[in-house]
């Protein structure tokens, strides 16, 4: 078949149904019955959901944390997993968030890369084979689920109650195909503290780098506030003062989200701010935290390390919080898979307890990370029906510091749809995931259906 062609004709609907699903917040919230990560969360899979009954799929609620569309019968499946949560929206937008626009063939909104978009492009690819009455040999399963910019409770939750795919693929990364994700370690550091600052919000997530700091202090000196100037300059940070009538001073600075995957990309706010202060006030906490975190590589920790496969090790802090003498700082590392887990979190624990300060460690996510052989059939099927489509011979399988859902289930891999250069030749800015004006060109989102179609219809196996 020529997938290409057939995959076609669904554009404007798939258009359609994307907007519905762009205009839903559907960003980690208050549980609810029914509604584990909030009633926005909820709402998102039940019009994903309706989708799928309205087109004559089968479809199950896994309470809430995800939901499955399947297609065909067989004792072995064929997975894709998608996600319909969200990253909070931040700002910098230049267009409505929740506005689904579509301009000069880009739609934008936040999650039309990250993964609203990709997963409604696994979807029409599956739509594609029911209509063309395509009979498989194991079944397809589509799963959605709710809560992978948190920490992934909704595939654990489905692991436990859900049936597991025999195989498949994550859209929610880039292509050629990634058959490697470095692993996930989330920790928070906690308790009382001695400083000058009374109050610190920077940062909302632990997998973003943090983009803007406040911080108040109870005065500051004209000397201080040269420095702060100083400091500024020559950092290349924009950032201001104001002065409250009770005489604090309340800190602003301004530096570059972007995943923790790659935190080098991004520039910290937060740490930036806690280093000016240490600095300028000689307080001794913010001092000692930016000693810890402020290299992005953890030689602060001392677990610095460089893998064969995956590249560097990186440390994210995404998360400080000052209120009444109590902090709480969160950490993301991504770590390859040459370093060994177990000596890397007793070094943490130990650099932690050397310290001055009386903090208390508590785990939030450790996650091993994921290798699937790069000449299994699997990868080699799904590279191929890339290149067929793509006409890349260049490109190499990857490896990654960022964590997909395919880290969940064994023979997964994260699958596009994000092309090489695919903002290339085009006149507007286009953010991308966790980005401001998110957003995905249609002629990239009907590529990749073409590829899903093709790569379900193999992997699962078409009938004479």
């Amino acid at each position: 078949m020529n997938w290409k062609e057939t995959t076609a004709v669904y554009e404007n609907d798939l258009i359609k149904d994307l907007q519905r699903l762009l205009a839903v917040e559907s960003v980690k919230m208050e549980a609810r019955p029914n509604a584990p990560f909030g009633l926005k969360c909820r709402e998102a899979l039940d019009e994903m959901l309706a989708m799928a009954k309205r087109d004559g799929f089968a479809t199950q609620d896994i309470d809430g944390y995800a939901g499955v569309i399947t297609y065909g019968e067989g004792e072995e499946s064929v997975g894709v997993l998608g996600h319909l949560d969200i990253v909070p929206i931040g700002d910098g937008w230049s267009r409505d968030p929740y506005g689904s626009e579509l301009v000069d063939g880009v739609l934008f909104g936040r999650g039309a890369l990250d993964d609203k978009g990709p997963g409604m492009a696994a979807y029409y690819a599956l739509k594609a084979i029911k209509d063309a009455g395509i009979k498989l040999k194991r079944k397809v399963m589509l799963i959605y689920g709710c809560d992978e910019e948190s920490g992934m409770a909704c595939m654990k939750y489905y692991r436990e109650h859900g049936e597991i795919p025999t195989m498949g693929f994550v859209p929610d990364a880039n292509f050629p195909l990634i058959y490697g994700e470095k692993g996930i370690y989330v920790f928070t550091l906690s308790g009382k503290v001695n400083t000058v600052i009374q109050t610190m919000e920077a940062g909302s997530r632990p997998n973003i780098v943090i983009g803007k700091a406040n911080a108040t202090v109870h005065a500051m000196s004209e000397e201080q506030e040269r420095l702060f100037s100083f400091y500024l300059k020559s950092h290349q940070l924009n950032g201001n003062l104001r002065r409250e009538a009770d005489g604090s001073v309340r800190i602003y600075m301004e530096g570059k989200p972007f995943h923790a995957m790659a935190p080098f990309h991004g520039v910290n706010a937060g740490l930036h701010l806690l280093n000016f202060i240490g600095a300028a006030y000689d307080d001794a906490f913010a001092r000692a935290i930016y000693a810890l975190f402020g290299d992005w590589q953890g030689s602060g920790l001392g677990i610095a390390a460089e893998g064969a496969r995956m590249g560097f090790l990186t440390l994210n802090t995404g998360v400080i919080e000052i209120k009444e003498g109590q902090v709480k700082i969160v950490n993301d590392i991504r770590y390859p898979i040459d370093v060994d887990a177990v000596q890397m979190k007793a070094q943490i624990a130990k650099q932690i307890e050397a310290g001055t300060l009386a903090l208390t460690l508590a785990v939030s996510n450790d996650s091993a990370p994921l290798y699937v052989d790069p000449k299994s059939e699997l990868v080699s099927t799904l590279e191929a029906i890339y290149r067929k489509h793509s006409g890349d011979e260049t490109t190499p399988i990857m490896t990654i510091g960022g964590g997909t859902y395919a880290r969940n289930f064994d023979q997964f891999v994260a699958y596009g749809p994000e092309l090489p250069n695919m903002n290339q030749n085009v006149n507007m800015k286009i953010g991308g995931p966790h980005q401001e004006d998110e957003g995905i060109q249609i002629s990239d989102l009907m590529m990749a259906m073409a590829i899903y179609a093709e790569s379900i219809a193999a992997l699962a196996g078409e009938t004479a």
